[in-house]
């Protein structure tokens, strides 16, 4: 006997990019992004910018999600949004719509923390891809977060891991202003990485205690590494921009990395998922696939898509909180700093 189909919605809102997205069960029937351009001229995300600009962007975003899943609204059997964490601004936001909406069509309304979107994106029900088998390590990596999670089930996590200061994107995007690439800098960085000879420039690995990462000092390191060679040689960044850029990633890399083999280390668990914007570069994923073959891992990596902030993630977290009955008030807060 076939299962009823379970249609979700879900809204994505906790920083700069609009996102709704349908499920149909576990599969994918839209995933609709709206990003915000204009923070690009301010090197950085702009909360009172971005809050009124997804208030712009949710409803005709919602609109084309139903619309390109081809379903009517009244088929939606919940609406799961993004309660935290994020800017508080542009979670209130997605969390009023979806009150707003689930209310009016009078069905279920789920929170879902961002974070645990990122991991268990990789439930979403892919033809190709390999899910992830319990217990496994996920590491988030993105602007806002750097975090080692000890993955037991859906719902139960553990935080094994984590920065104590600046998130490794925001590592990306410090050092790309100051060789003057653009916002978001991460990608550009990776792009000349490749270009660029890793080893040309040493920066030093910072000495944290245990399975914690931290990136401020790396980036002060950049910081007066570029302005003692520019004193020397104006011309210093534009003449070796690839090798700084590769040698920058290659650094990055190998802090993430050895925390990595630590945690596997420590938990005896070789299964490796990683989520978040940061997932999306090419060093990361090459390292985590050569880890596969040098120290016998299984990696999994996310569809490019599914990297960045998305409602698929979202709803896919919803649809499983949906099987578990696991609902909430409709007096649900929105908060900034949302633990696993």
């Amino acid at each position: 006997m076939q299962k009823e189909n379970i249609y979700i919605l879900g809204i994505e809102s906790s920083c700069d990019d609009t996102s709704a997205a349908v499920l149909c069960n576990d599969k994918i029937l839209s995933n609709v992004v709206a990003d915000q351009k204009i923070h690009a001229e301010y090197g950085g995300v702009v909360p009172e910018l971005a809050s009124r600009a997804h208030q712009q962007n949710i409803v005709p975003v919602v609109h084309q999600a139903i619309e390109k899943a081809g379903i009517n609204k009244s088929q939606l059997n919940a609406i799961a949004f993004t309660r935290g964490p994020g800017l508080m601004g542009s979670l209130l936001v997605g969390t009023s719509f979806a009150k707003s909406l689930a209310y009016g069509l009078d069905i279920p309304l789920i929170d879902v923390n961002h974070m645990q979107g990122h991991i268990l994106a990789h439930f979403i029900d892919e033809n190709d891809y390999k899910k992830p088998p319990f217990p496994f390590l996920a590491m988030t990596i993105s602007g806002g977060h750097t975090q080692i999670v000890k993955v037991n089930n859906y719902f139960e996590m553990e935080v094994i891991g984590e920065t104590i200061d600046d998130a490794v994107g925001e590592a990306y995007d410090k050092s790309g202003k100051v060789l003057g690439l653009g916002y978001p800098a991460g990608p550009e960085i990776d792009r000349r990485a490749q270009l660029g000879n890793p080893r040309a420039y040493k920066f030093t690995k910072p000495k944290v205690e245990g399975l914690n990462f931290s990136f401020s000092g790396l980036k002060t390191a950049i910081l007066y590494f570029v302005q003692r060679e520019v004193k020397a040689n104006p011309n210093f960044v534009e003449e070796n921009l690839n090798d700084i850029c590769a040698s920058i990633q290659y650094t990055i890399i190998g802090i993430l990395m050895d925390k990595l083999k630590r945690a596997v280390k420590q938990t005896g668990i070789q299964h490796i998922a990683i989520g978040g914007g940061v997932s999306a570069n090419s060093g990361i994923r090459k390292a985590l696939k050569d880890a596969e073959t040098k120290h016998g891992w299984t990696s999994y990596i996310p569809k490019f898509e599914y990297t960045t902030d998305n409602a698929a993630m979202i709803a896919i977290v919803g649809y499983l909180k949906y099987l578990e009955k696991d609902f909430s008030d409709f007096d649900v807060m929105a908060t900034a700093r949302l633990k696993i």
